[in-house]
């Protein structure tokens, strides 16, 4: 993305305006988690530029939902840690995940 193909950090500006419609039809606290999710989204821009996916907002949601895992991640070692090592609280990593 460069000179003939606009840089990723425009397009995720664009599909975020395409995205007004639904935004402005939320109530005023869930558009504030709305825009939220597109600032995560802001975030990962130079990770996203790498992509080849020729859908825009594949690469947002990616972006969205890693940087969720990573919070849930982050979440499940802190409980883990203040219940100490003989908690049963199973942690996300532990978690047996489909082989695809």
């Amino acid at each position: 993305m460069g000179r003939t193909i606009p840089s990723f950090r425009i397009a995720t500006v664009v599909e975020e305006k395409e995205w007004k419609s639904f935004r402005n039809s939320l109530d005023k606290s869930d558009r504030k988690i709305f825009d939220q999710m597109f600032s995560v989204a802001h975030m990962y821009n130079s990770a996203s530029s790498y992509t080849t996916k020729p859908v825009r907002i594949q690469p947002i949601l990616m972006s969205i939902i890693f940087h969720h895992y990573k919070q849930l991640v982050k979440l499940s070692k802190e409980i883990k840690e203040s219940k100490g090592s003989s908690s049963s609280l199973t942690s996300v990593s532990e978690i047996s995940l489909p082989k695809g």
